[in-house]
């Protein structure tokens, strides 16, 4: 009597469309339910039973209901699915193969099988590129994936890199090139300066050589530099398929081991790289520093000249003659000499931007070093020595002058910013120093020269826990189109041109530089398409070596050596359930789970504000305390390290 009945249909859908439903991102538990997230304040419990028809990430329509006086979500409608085309660990039963996603979130395995393209016979340990094409909550009684492309076997020890960058959807192998392409297309004048004493400072590895300096004294005690900055731009034709292929990688990306080039290696590493004794191409600038030390904007002159680097030196073997460590001479005169006084210039210019802009914190990194076969036999630490500053200095000074040279002439190019502090944040600084009596404005440090003098007063104070506080606050640092300030550089303008061969920004700011010298009538402006491209690039590649140098840490600290072990360790944030730690020996990020800092969670206060921890009202931790851990679980599958405090 009822079936088909049009108003009991209508009735239905009415009462339907009263039932609440809510949209959000679901987040899992290990312990099997779950919640939907709608907002930062606001969640609803999913129950076990729910949560298989759903994956950790997926954004849903879910209805609201009430269970045993509980509010709870049922998901009704998938919007979006976490998975879509994702990197997984194989295993093979039965033979059955499923795919465990390698996502922290998602534990549990999902049937597959290869696609139609991909023939890859695949066994346990394996990792693929897979597709989720069936999803519970769109009417499949199961979630299913399709194996796309085999990514590495079970035994490579090159997992970890392999894995990472097909994860981020990075370039595994240098781009290709046809010997037949490979010929120098820029026959514009240059200046043949290859008898001059050019030299080239780097680490003893380094294959992809891209500056070359020279210096000589004035009369009147002013020093003239002379850097010489290799010249890919000259083999490479705009628009042309290598250059858009070094567009799209936008950088070399170094990794923990090796790198994966921008450029093919046969030009990186030999044709454009300015090796000892080999006639190279090169955009050079030549600068004037007066004797205090500031540049002499007035003498800045960029132009294509020809080089012979007479000596490829080392940092440490710089560093080592400077100061007086070794047997190591320069191997003759004028290359004494030229190390010399690019020792004196970086001290004076040191001197000057410690009065005048803001000197770096002075820093240690941490490098793996690695068997024949990839395996991990060592972290060290590596210190910036003098002859690293020596480069550093000459590079500031190269970029300061490419800046100004762009912004004098056209108005434009990739400029490297960083704006300091928004206005929020600002008055959230100053409020926060008020504490320790240290009188600054909003509005002062909004400003360049005020944000100066702040960095300045912090770096003689020497407080870690302040300098941690503030960092929170200061914004990232960008790319732009147009010239703007570098706040945490202390610079009106900054515009890196000299590492053209390892970043596409370079390869741009040199392609304009080269039109200025050429008198072109017509020079395009970078797009901001571009420029957020580019922005996008590197965060990818910085993403990438961290889980890599993350993935790698696990597997040196799962070794028994170091399992008792106690770490000198220094608190860098403050997390709503524990705190995150550096291991000073090593370098390796560990967290410190609430239930190891104290047993009882109800007396325990994670501050993350203010970056500080209370037991019982009591402050016991904060942000950039030493304090010694021993570690207490390796996980592989997460590549986390958890550690507990020794006391």
């Amino acid at each position: 009597m009822f079936q088909n009945n049009p108003l009991l249909a209508q009735l239905k859908k009415h009462l339907n469309a009263k039932i609440p439903r809510v949209e959000g991102i679901v987040k899992s538990t290990e312990r099997g339910f779950g919640f939907l997230e709608v907002d930062a304040q606001k969640s609803y419990f999913i129950p076990p039973k729910n949560m298989k028809k759903v994956m950790h990430g997926d954004k849903i329509l879910a209805v609201l209901k009430v269970e045993k006086d509980r509010e709870i979500a049922e998901p009704e409608k998938l919007i979006e699915p976490f998975l879509n085309k994702f990197v997984g660990q194989i295993e093979k039963k039965d033979n059955k193969l499923f795919i465990l996603p390698d996502y922290p979130f998602l534990k549990d395995f999902i049937i597959c099988n290869p696609n139609k393209k991909c023939v890859k016979i695949f066994q346990t340990g394996d990792w693929a590129i897979a597709k989720l094409v069936q999803h519970k909550l769109k009417g499949n009684k199961i979630f299913y994936a399709e194996l796309i492309e085999e990514i590495v076997k079970s035994n490579d020890p090159l997992i970890p890199w392999l894995v990472t960058l097909s994860r981020h959807n990075l370039a595994k192998e240098e781009p290709l090139i046809e010997k037949k392409d490979i010929f120098l297309k820029d026959t514009s004048y240059r200046q043949d300066l290859t008898h001059i004493d050019f030299i080239t400072i780097d680490n003893v590895n380094t294959k992809d050589i891209d500056d070359a300096l020279f210096i000589k004294e004035e009369a009147n005690k002013n020093f003239c530099l002379t850097i010489a900055i290799a010249d890919p731009t000259s083999y490479i034709e705009k628009g042309s398929k290598l250059d858009i292929i070094a567009s799209q990688r936008g950088f070399t990306n170094y990794l923990p081991g090796f790198n994966i080039p921008m450029l093919p290696r046969i030009l990186s590493e030999n044709i454009c790289s300015l090796n000892p004794k080999k006639k190279r191409p090169v955009l050079a600038c030549s600068v004037n520093i007066s004797k205090d030390g500031n540049i002499l904007s007035n003498t800045i002159n960029f132009f294509l000249a020809w080089i012979k680097s007479k000596s490829k030196l080392s940092y440490e073997d710089v560093s080592d003659w400077i100061e007086k460590k070794s047997t190591w001479t320069p191997p003759k005169n004028s290359i004494e000499n030229q190390i010399s006084l690019l020792h004196r210039l970086c001290l004076l210019r040191i001197k000057w931007r410690q009065l005048n802009a803001i000197l770096f914190k002075e820093s240690v990194e941490y490098r793996f070093q690695f068997s024949e076969n990839n395996n991990i036999k060592d972290i060290i630490i590596e210190k910036r020595r003098i002859a690293h500053k020596i480069v550093e200095e000459c590079m500031i000074i190269a970029n300061i002058s490419a800046a100004n040279f762009l912004s004098k002439n056209i108005g434009f190019g990739i400029y490297n910013v960083h704006s300091g502090f928004d206005a929020i944040n600002a008055e959230n600084v100053s409020s926060f120093l008020d504490n320790f009596n240290l009188k600054f404005s909003a509005q002062e440090i909004t400003t360049l020269k005020g944000f100066c003098h702040l960095r300045r007063a912090l770096d003689s104070l020497s407080n870690e826990y302040i300098n941690n506080r503030i960092r929170k606050y200061q914004s990232f640092g960008d790319f732009s189109i147009k010239p703007g300030p570098h706040f945490a550089l202390g610079l009106q303008e900054y515009a890196t041109w000299t590492s053209p061969i390892r970043k596409y920004s370079d390869m741009i700011n040199h392609r304009l530089l080269k039109a200025i010298i050429q008198k072109n009538k017509e020079i395009i402006k970078p797009t901001e398409e571009m420029k957020l491209k580019i922005s996008d690039q590197k965060r990818r590649n910085r993403i990438a070596e961290r889980d890599i140098s993350d993935w790698l840490y696990t597997l040196f600290l799962q070794k028994k050596e170091h399992k008792n072990k106690k770490f000198n360790a220094e608190i860098i944030d403050i997390a709503r359930s524990g705190i995150r730690a550096k291991l000073i020996e090593n370098g390796a990020n560990v967290f410190i789970p609430s239930l190891f800092v104290h047993p009882v969670r109800e007396e325990l206060i994670f501050n993350q504000e203010i970056g500080k921890v209370f037991i019982k009202g009591v402050l016991h931790y904060k942000v950039s305390d030493v304090i010694e851990v021993v570690l207490s679980e390796i996980r592989l599958q997460t590549r986390s390290i958890i550690a507990k405090p020794n006391y």
